[in-house]
């Protein structure tokens, strides 16, 4: 439902002490939403409710490669996704778009809701699909997949036959776009203005729309740099604040420790302000570099991987913010998703003095990375491993510096998906030779990668039982601990300031607000 992409930040990581293989008994996780619920019945009906953003998105096109989560924000206010997702990642049919949706076989049949309809009155067809199809198969593997799309026994069916079988094809078509471009849209609100430059987007209610009327007249998101005074000034009524703890505006490189502190403080405290927490669907972790020097040794990597000591660091990262401090043993799955597991026991590696002299890699302007670098240089330096850390600028780390491959260790982010065979594949895949023979590490930054870990994703991929493609997905992930490819710290957390009696806002992990209940309580 997303594109791949690297988060370029590290995110809110704590000190790192001790060196042992053994990570100790699981800990409960974060929550996987949290939002001021109400009932319909008790939000009244009228407002504008004030949503801060990084910035409005020029184009509201999730599959451009500048695409932003804010970009994903304001789509699904607008566009068909016939499946959302539960608390624990599983696709589910949205009723106010999909009667309905079967796979056999090779083939897909989508029962479309018969009230769907874009906003200038032309119902949803399979024509919308064919043109997204059409739009998107040449860049994205799952597009790419499909044989042919075609209208079913009726106006409201479509059929997508794929040419092998594809198991996580609830990911595709959401959101949906129409085939005859936007601004057209189908969701409970439709836009009235989207000016980058001014850095506003003006959501209204959609006067075509079937199902349950939205609560508020407008909804506008508001680029807004500092949220902090812009929460207490009354300008904005949800705002995200992961990255302004971590990365406090004015802050300079000296004082950014306590000035992230003050900040999540400040966040605390702000009058009839609730801070919601909850698990976001993205991860940090550290990378090695198995392209070069002595980290080309799978046996090095899973050493050095044996001094990370998972769970310290995340009591040091989480516990400030009023999170379980639960470490992350899993590459392909988060700890609240179906199916999750620990298989950190697959790293079987014990410590001992290496006698290495290694870079670190890692986002400049922020606290948290700055004080891991820190702590990762004193903790490997008793085992005979020398760190020297680098900080990178944040817009350049990836592009410049990452894709680059001058480094040893790699501390970043990367976003979690509720479809990871199709979607993760591209960060494990095995290199391949390029146009002069030397290997494409591609979203592989670290390089490292076997025909095995490839085969085991292919293979679940293709699996359309459940159960079967997630055991599929416990033997890629034990593969890649065993070759010492990264290692997972934990899942990064969701924090969302909202003021008091706004309903349906909040923390919402892997999902999206349901637009149509967000309000004002009465």
């Amino acid at each position: 439902m997303k594109s791949i992409r690297v988060l370029a930040a590290a995110a809110l990581l704590g000190a790192l002490a001790g060196c042992s293989g053994a990570q100790g008994p699981a800990t409960p996780s974060q929550s996987a939403s949290d939002l001021t619920s109400a009932d319909r019945g008790s939000v009244r009906e009228g407002g504008t409710l004030r949503w801060a953003v990084d910035a409005v998105p020029a184009s509201l096109d999730v599959y451009q490669p500048d695409a932003t989560p804010d970009t994903a924000l304001i789509a699904h206010a607008l566009l068909p996704s016939l499946f959302r997702l539960d608390d624990r990642a599983r696709p589910v049919a949205d009723p106010d778009y999909l009667a309905g949706a079967d796979a056999v076989g090779r083939t897909v049949t989508y029962r479309l809701n018969p009230k769907a309809v874009w906003s200038d009155g032309t119902p949803v067809t399979a024509a919308d699909f064919s043109a997204q199809w059409a739009a998107q198969r040449g860049v994205h593997p799952g597009y790419a997949a499909i044989e042919s799309v075609a209208p079913g026994a009726d106006p409201h069916q479509v059929t997508v036959v794929f040419k092998h079988p594809y198991a996580e094809w609830q990911g595709l078509f959401s959101p949906l776009y129409p085939a005859a471009g936007m601004p057209r849209s189908a969701g409970p609100l439709t836009l009235q203005s989207l000016d980058a430059k001014g850095g506003r987007a003006v959501l209204v209610r959609n006067a075509r729309w079937w199902g349950d009327p939205p609560k508020v007249d407008e909804l506008d998101f508001l680029a807004t740099t500092d949220r902090l005074d812009a929460l207490g000034q009354g300008k904005v009524d949800v705002a995200a604040l992961e990255g302004t703890v971590d990365h406090p505006p004015g802050a300079g490189s000296t004082d950014a420790l306590d000035s992230s502190v003050q900040a999540l403080r400040r966040a605390q405290t702000l009058p009839n302000i609730t801070l919601h927490r909850a698990a976001a669907p993205a991860y940090t972790q550290l990378t090695f570099n198995g392209s070069r020097g002595p980290l080309a040794d799978a046996a090095v990597r899973r050493a050095v991987a044996a001094c990370v000591d998972r769970k310290k660091l995340v009591q040091a990262a989480l516990t400030p913010l009023g999170l379980p401090a639960a470490p992350l043993g899993n590459h392909l799955l988060m700890t609240g998703q179906s199916g999750y597991q620990d298989d950190s026991a697959y790293l079987g590696a014990t410590a001992k003095q290496l006698h290495l002299e290694l870079n670190l890699l890692y986002p400049d302007g922020s606290a948290t990375a700055r004080r891991t670098a820190d702590a990762l240089v004193a903790q490997l330096a008793p085992q005979g491993v020398t760190v020297h850390p680098k900080a990178a600028a944040p817009d350049s780390f990836v592009h410049d510096q990452l894709a680059a491959g001058d480094w040893d260790l790699a501390l970043f982010s990367w976003p979690a998906t509720a479809f990871p065979a199709t979607d993760e594949r591209p960060l494990y895949a095995k290199p391949q030779p390029g146009p002069d023979g030397k290997p494409v590490a591609g979203l592989n930054y670290g390089g490292a990668g076997t025909d095995e870990i490839d085969r085991l994703f292919d293979r679940a991929a293709a699996e359309p039982d459940q159960a079967r493609r997630t055991a599929l997905l416990q033997q890629a992930d034990a593969a890649i601990w065993e070759l010492g490819h990264s290692v997972p710290l934990y899942q990064r957390p969701d924090l969302v300031a909202v003021r008091a009696g706004v309903a349906g806002a909040g923390a919402y992990g892997f999902g999206w607000p349901r637009y149509q209940d967000l309000g004002f309580r009465r």
